[in-house]
Protein backbone atom coordinates (compact mmCIF):
# COMPACT_ATOMS: atom_id res chain seq x y z
CA UNK A 1 0.00 0.00 0.00
CA UNK A 2 2.90 2.25 0.74
CA UNK A 3 4.30 2.05 -2.98
CA UNK A 4 0.76 3.25 -4.12
CA UNK A 5 0.56 6.30 -1.35
CA UNK A 6 3.35 7.07 -2.99
CA UNK A 7 2.10 7.79 -6.18
CA UNK A 8 -0.68 9.91 -4.88
CA UNK A 9 -3.96 10.47 -7.01
CA UNK A 10 -2.84 7.75 -9.40
CA UNK A 11 -2.21 5.53 -6.95
CA UNK A 12 -5.43 6.27 -5.03
CA UNK A 13 -7.10 5.23 -8.38
CA UNK A 14 -5.09 2.14 -9.24
CA UNK A 15 -5.66 1.04 -5.14
CA UNK A 16 -9.38 1.96 -5.18
CA UNK A 17 -10.13 0.05 -8.65
CA UNK A 18 -7.88 -3.15 -7.71
CA UNK A 19 -9.86 -3.01 -3.91
CA UNK A 20 -13.10 -3.06 -5.82
CA UNK A 21 -12.73 -6.06 -7.61
CA UNK A 22 -11.73 -9.54 -6.15
CA UNK A 23 -8.94 -8.76 -4.46
CA UNK A 24 -8.97 -8.38 -0.99
CA UNK A 25 -7.20 -5.35 -0.28
CA UNK A 26 -8.56 -2.43 1.59
CA UNK A 27 -9.39 1.09 -0.17
CA UNK A 28 -9.78 3.06 3.18
CA UNK A 29 -6.70 2.88 4.33
CA UNK A 30 -4.95 4.23 1.10
CA UNK A 31 -7.36 6.80 0.88
CA UNK A 32 -6.51 8.59 4.02
CA UNK A 33 -3.07 8.02 3.17
CA UNK A 34 -3.34 9.95 -0.07
CA UNK A 35 -5.49 12.14 2.02
CA UNK A 36 -3.52 12.97 4.52
CA UNK A 37 -0.44 13.05 2.11
CA UNK A 38 -2.27 15.46 -0.27
CA UNK A 39 -5.22 17.55 1.43
CA UNK A 40 -6.57 17.24 -2.03
CA UNK A 41 -10.17 16.45 -0.57
CA UNK A 42 -12.12 17.19 -3.74
CA UNK A 43 -8.81 15.24 -5.93
CA UNK A 44 -9.00 12.28 -3.63
CA UNK A 45 -13.03 12.26 -3.58
CA UNK A 46 -13.56 12.62 -7.14
CA UNK A 47 -10.51 9.99 -8.09
CA UNK A 48 -11.33 7.42 -5.00
CA UNK A 49 -14.79 7.59 -6.09
CA UNK A 50 -14.19 6.61 -9.86
CA UNK A 51 -11.56 4.38 -9.47
CA UNK A 52 -13.75 1.99 -6.81
CA UNK A 53 -16.62 2.67 -9.21
CA UNK A 54 -14.68 0.98 -12.10
CA UNK A 55 -13.27 -1.30 -10.22
CA UNK A 56 -17.00 -2.73 -8.67
CA UNK A 57 -18.42 -2.39 -12.28
CA UNK A 58 -15.74 -4.91 -13.48
CA UNK A 59 -17.27 -7.95 -10.97
CA UNK A 60 -20.75 -6.66 -12.32
CA UNK A 61 -20.28 -7.45 -15.51
CA UNK A 62 -18.56 -10.34 -14.82
CA UNK A 63 -21.56 -11.99 -13.03
CA UNK A 64 -23.60 -10.21 -16.13
CA UNK A 65 -22.04 -12.59 -18.66
CA UNK A 66 -20.98 -15.38 -15.93
CA UNK A 67 -22.46 -19.19 -15.32
CA UNK A 68 -22.56 -21.22 -12.62
CA UNK A 69 -19.51 -23.09 -13.46
CA UNK A 70 -17.20 -20.17 -14.02
CA UNK A 71 -18.15 -18.15 -10.67
CA UNK A 72 -17.58 -21.50 -8.59
CA UNK A 73 -13.92 -22.15 -10.60
CA UNK A 74 -12.54 -18.62 -11.27
CA UNK A 75 -14.00 -16.28 -8.83
CA UNK A 76 -14.80 -18.93 -5.96
CA UNK A 77 -18.05 -17.88 -5.21
CA UNK A 78 -19.94 -20.61 -4.04
CA UNK A 79 -23.31 -21.70 -5.55
CA UNK A 80 -24.79 -21.48 -2.16
CA UNK A 81 -23.82 -18.17 -1.80
CA UNK A 82 -25.19 -16.90 -4.85
CA UNK A 83 -28.07 -18.49 -3.50
CA UNK A 84 -28.45 -16.72 -0.68
CA UNK A 85 -27.89 -13.44 -2.35
CA UNK A 86 -30.56 -14.37 -4.71
CA UNK A 87 -33.23 -13.66 -1.43
CA UNK A 88 -32.00 -10.70 -0.86
CA UNK A 89 -31.94 -9.18 -4.36
CA UNK A 90 -35.20 -9.88 -4.33
CA UNK A 91 -36.61 -8.36 -1.57
CA UNK A 92 -33.65 -5.04 -1.53
CA UNK A 93 -33.11 -5.14 -5.54
CA UNK A 94 -30.52 -2.89 -7.04
CA UNK A 95 -30.48 -0.79 -3.67
CA UNK A 96 -28.09 -3.52 -2.71
CA UNK A 97 -25.56 -2.04 -5.24
CA UNK A 98 -25.41 1.05 -3.10
CA UNK A 99 -23.07 -1.05 -0.10
CA UNK A 100 -21.06 -2.56 -2.66
CA UNK A 101 -18.02 -1.20 -0.84
CA UNK A 102 -18.43 -3.40 2.05
CA UNK A 103 -15.17 -5.42 1.89
CA UNK A 104 -15.52 -9.18 1.32
CA UNK A 105 -19.14 -8.88 1.08
CA UNK A 106 -19.04 -6.40 -1.48
CA UNK A 107 -17.25 -8.24 -4.23
CA UNK A 108 -20.25 -11.08 -3.86
CA UNK A 109 -22.70 -8.78 -3.89
CA UNK A 110 -21.49 -7.07 -7.34
CA UNK A 111 -21.51 -10.29 -8.56
CA UNK A 112 -24.94 -11.58 -7.52
CA UNK A 113 -26.51 -8.16 -8.99
CA UNK A 114 -24.83 -8.82 -12.42
CA UNK A 115 -25.85 -12.63 -12.42
CA UNK A 116 -29.01 -11.94 -11.70
CA UNK A 117 -29.24 -9.14 -13.87
CA UNK A 118 -30.58 -5.97 -12.73
CA UNK A 119 -31.43 -2.88 -14.71
CA UNK A 120 -27.67 -2.27 -15.62
CA UNK A 121 -28.07 1.77 -15.46
CA UNK A 122 -29.59 1.93 -11.74
CA UNK A 123 -27.37 -0.35 -10.79
CA UNK A 124 -24.30 2.12 -11.76
CA UNK A 125 -25.70 4.66 -10.47
CA UNK A 126 -26.58 3.28 -6.68
CA UNK A 127 -23.09 1.76 -7.40
CA UNK A 128 -21.77 5.02 -8.01
CA UNK A 129 -23.71 6.77 -5.33
CA UNK A 130 -22.55 4.43 -2.65
CA UNK A 131 -19.05 4.85 -3.16
CA UNK A 132 -18.83 8.42 -3.67
CA UNK A 133 -20.80 8.61 0.27
CA UNK A 134 -18.00 5.87 1.64
CA UNK A 135 -15.23 8.42 0.01
CA UNK A 136 -17.25 11.91 1.36
CA UNK A 137 -17.54 10.11 4.96
CA UNK A 138 -13.94 9.79 4.75
CA UNK A 139 -13.12 13.15 4.03
CA UNK A 140 -16.11 14.49 6.87
CA UNK A 141 -14.40 12.24 9.46
CA UNK A 142 -10.66 13.54 8.33
CA UNK A 143 -11.61 17.34 8.94
CA UNK A 144 -12.00 17.63 5.32
CA UNK A 145 -14.91 19.86 3.57
CA UNK A 146 -15.33 17.98 0.36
Amino acid sequence: MGSLAGLGLLGLFIGTFLAATILPFSSDALYIAVLAATHDAAGCLIVGTLGNWLGSVVPYWMGWIARWDWLEKWFKVRRETLQKQKAKIDRYGVWLALICWVPFVGDVIAIALGFYRTPPVRTMLLLLVGKFLRFWGWNLLMGFVA
